[in-house]
């Protein structure tokens, strides 16, 4: 009777009006509902799968079928694309289930979840960053597995996102005038990231944020930071001497010698 209430319950909540599902609530056998929901398991009906595993999982709790039963649930919530319930189940049954037969492929679930939860670089990344890990963890823990060289394509895509995600925030500063904190956050972003595809634009806006502080800042700050200016514009010059930004820069570049020219003279004059 109890677990006749639990399907029904368990039932209700899903919305599921399955054929499949109702025979099973009606008969309160849980191990008809259970060989139920692996033939709907086998026919990739994935919700009503799971509404039948969720019954009975109460029923099988510490029993040698909930190792199975645990991972069969979990993988319908991943087949269904509910990545953050699909997570949350197989985070608990790694925990729980170390030495299954079916582990690698929940670990490998785990990390996908993670990866198809990863947004664009636009918002925050810090679910991306938790894919990294969890993606890092599943190859050093299987670098024999079938899958390595997908999830170390995912692994770049991931990387990239991020680098991304710096540059645009890092640029952010730099649109709305803010060019102390968009030389930091550059500077920042190309130690973070060395092999970052934004690299030449960070170093081209640095360049040219540190050219309109200096330019903006009051007289005691300006030789220091015409000065600092032309470091960068040496730096870039070094690092992309065919760039498409050389030309512009190099008008800035003398723009800050001009100033600093004239400012020794005049300090030889007093």
């Amino acid at each position: 009777r109890i677990f006749c209430y639990i399907l029904a319950a368990t039932a209700l909540i899903a919305g599921v009006a399955c054929s499949v599902v109702n025979n099973a609530i009606k008969s309160g056998d849980p191990q008809f509902a259970y060989e139920q929901a692996l033939s709907l398991y086998e026919n990739e009906k994935w919700d009503q799968a799971s509404t039948l595993f969720e019954a009975c999982r109460h029923i099988y709790m510490g029993t040698p079928r909930e190792d199975s039963l645990s991972f069969y649930n979990a993988r319908c919530k991943f087949k269904g694309h509910d990545w953050e319930e699909a997570a949350t189940q197989l985070d608990t049954y790694r925990r729980k289930f170390s030495r299954s037969p079916f582990i690698e492929e929940a670990e490998g679930m785990y990390a996908l979840c993670h990866y198809y939860m990863s947004p664009p670089p636009e918002y925050d990344q810090t679910m991306t960053s938790q894919a990294i890990i969890a993606i890092t963890e599943f190859m050093s823990r299987y670098p024999e597995s079938e899958n390595i060289d997908e999830f170390n394509d995912m692994l770049d895509e991931l990387t990239t996102r991020l680098m991304q995600k710096s540059y645009m925030n890092a640029y952010t500063y730099y649109k709305i005038g803010r060019y102390k904190a968009a030389i930091v956050a550059f500077k920042n972003a190309i130690k973070r990231y060395p092999e970052s595809p934004y690299t030449e634009e960070m170093m081209y806006y640095m360049t040219v944020s540190a050219y309109r502080l200096a330019e903006n800042s009051v007289e005691s700050k300006q030789v220091d930071r015409y000065l600092a200016m032309i470091d960068a514009y040496y730096s870039f010059i070094a690092e992309y001497p065919d760039s498409k930004h050389v030309k512009e820069l190099e008008r800035m570049e003398k723009a800050a010698r001009t100033f600093l020219a004239k400012r020794e003279n005049t300090e030889k004059d007093n």
